[in-house]
C-alpha cells in the first residue's frame, strides 16, 4: 500500500476512488456506523451488534445477503426507495464518508492538518498546521433523513 492510504488493521480491506484503506473491526465498524449517522439512515450510533453487522456487509459488499436485524430487512425490503436518494446513491455517500474520515485522519497523523474547533459553525474542522491555508471546508452530504430507519 501507498503512504496516502490508511491503515488501522487488516480485517476489512476496502478499494474506493483508487485509494485501498485496511480497518480492524472496531474502526470500521465505528466508522460504517457514524457514517449512516452523519447521512441520517439511522438517529444515533446506538446499533446493536446485529444492526451494525448490517451496515458493514452493506458497505463491505455492496449489498446485504442476509439481513440479520430489523435495519438490514429494512433496506433490503426498501432497496428501490432507499439506495437512490436525489440521484446520490446511498452505498457511495457510506463508502465516501468512511474513506473521508479514515483520509483525514491519516493526514492529521502525519502532521499534514489538524482539527481545529469552528466558532462559525461549532464544530471541529481540519486545518493546514503551517497556517497556509484556511479551515478546510467539508463538502456537504446528501440527507437520507426522510427514509430513516426507526426501530
Amino acid at each position: 500500500m501507498t503512504e496516502a492510504n490508511y491503515v488501522s488493521g487488516d480485517d476489512y480491506v476496502v478499494e474506493f476512488l483508487g485509494y485501498r484503506f485496511g480497518f480492524n473491526s472496531s474502526d470500521f465498524e465505528q466508522r460504517v456506523t457514524a457514517a449512516a449517522v452523519k447521512l441520517g439512515l439511522v438517529g444515533d450510533n446506538e446499533l446493536d451488534d446485529d444492526e451494525t453487522a448490517d451496515l458493514v456487509e452493506l458497505v463491505e459488499r455492496d449489498w446485504i445477503d442476509e439481513p440479520r436485524s430489523g435495519l438490514g430487512r429494512y433496506l433490503v425490503r426498501h432497496w428501490e426507495r432507499v439506495s437512490l436518494v436525489g440521484g446520490e446513491a446511498l452505498v457511495y455517500w457510506l463508502k465516501k464518508l468512511v474513506f473521508r474520515g479514515a483520509w483525514l485522519d491519516h493526514r492529521v497523523k502525519e502532521g499534514l492538518l489538524e482539527v481545529a474547533w469552528d466558532e462559525d459553525v461549532a464544530d471541529f474542522g481540519y486545518r493546514d498546521p503551517n497556517g497556509d491555508r484556511a479551515l478546510l471546508e467539508l463538502a456537504p452530504v446528501p440527507s437520507w433523513h426522510e427514509l430513516q430507519f426507526r426501530r
